[in-house]
């Protein structure tokens, strides 16, 4: 392993909200932030500057971004989808940007209107300002792991497009199993080809856990050196154009399986549990993160014994 340290990159206000049926106003998006932020985590995905009529959960982001804690150490992220939504962002003040394409040319053509060429070259333009302003540039390639339209994708074109990714300017590309399907064999394979052609350290991972295995597939990315990991409070969200994806993995669940694995993340995980109560009651749902709600259980003992 090449470090023993792991950085989380909260997606909860982000990708965790905007897939929930209940929309959040903007004081308690704010409030879900200062909660999180309050945790220690080091970067926050605090919104996204995308059409409200496509995505309604994300509307009001710029009265987000003016009511985030002031001094603070964490770095607040804005997903945009363009130039104009990068323009909108940095009006509201964001100093760091992500952007996002898909190694899926059906989920590019649903998500964003446009081939994977064409969003690529979109996303230049972003860059280029980006550079140009001095702002952070993170990237995300979709559908890493499988498609909800198309099936299997193949690593080399997961990896086409992280190259472009990078090449265009991102300082680093997360590579999202936006359906939740992948499993280790898979993951083994797409992070050995990945591993060989681009930066390793320059790689994320942002795994949903539709069918209980992102904890497992995140294992084999640290394995091949992987250090940032991208996760959601509560387990919160899904993706609105990949039907049947739940939420990203528990960033719960994430912080106790690297300190259980000796791995530190600086995160006041009961803390971080007690947030992921929250925000699950405020949404009237389930809290989705196991290792949140057996922490505040184990807080409040009840007796009793069973095997």
């Amino acid at each position: 392993m090449t470090s023993d340290n792991i950085r989380i990159v909260e997606m909860g206000p982000r990708d965790g909200l905007q897939n929930e049926p209940h929309l959040l106003p903007s004081p308690a998006r704010i409030e879900l932030i200062r909660r999180l932020t309050d945790c220690r985590l080091t970067d926050i995905e605090a919104g996204a500057f995308v059409s409200p009529r496509w995505v309604p959960q994300m509307a009001d982001s710029d009265r987000v971004f003016a009511g985030l804690p002031p001094l603070t150490q964490t770095r607040y992220w804005a997903l945009v989808p363009n130039l104009k939504g990068y323009q909108a962002a940095r009006l509201a003040g964001a100093q760091h940007i992500a952007v996002f394409a898909a190694a899926s040319e059906t989920f590019s053509r649903r998500n964003t209107n446009a081939t994977i060429t064409e969003s690529l070259a979109r996303l230049q333009d972003v860059a280029q300002h980006a550079k140009n302003d001095g702002v952070s540039l993170r990237g995300y390639v979709s559908c890493a792991l499988g498609c909800p339209f198309e099936g299997e994708i193949t690593p080399p074109a997961v990896a086409s497009v992280t190259k472009s990714l990078l090449e265009m300017g991102c300082e680093e590309v997360s590579i999202g199993d936006t359906i939740g399907t992948g499993t280790q064999l898979t993951t083994k394979a797409l992070f050995k080809i990945l591993a060989a052609e681009v930066p390793v350290q320059k790689l994320a991972a942002h795994f949903h856990d539709t069918y209980g295995q992102a904890l497992a597939n995140l294992g084999i990315a640290l394995e091949y050196g992987v250090r940032t990991i991208d996760s959601s409070v509560a387990g919160l969200g899904g993706c609105p154009y990949a039907p049947g994806a739940t939420g990203n993995v528990a960033s719960e669940d994430v912080v106790h399986f690297c300190h259980g694995h000796g791995l530190a993340t600086g995160i006041d995980l009961k803390h971080l549990a007690e947030v992921g109560a929250w925000i699950s009651a405020l949404l009237n749902r389930p809290n989705a993160s196991r290792a949140g709600r057996a922490i505040l259980a184990k807080a409040q003992p009840k007796g009793g014994c069973g095997i």
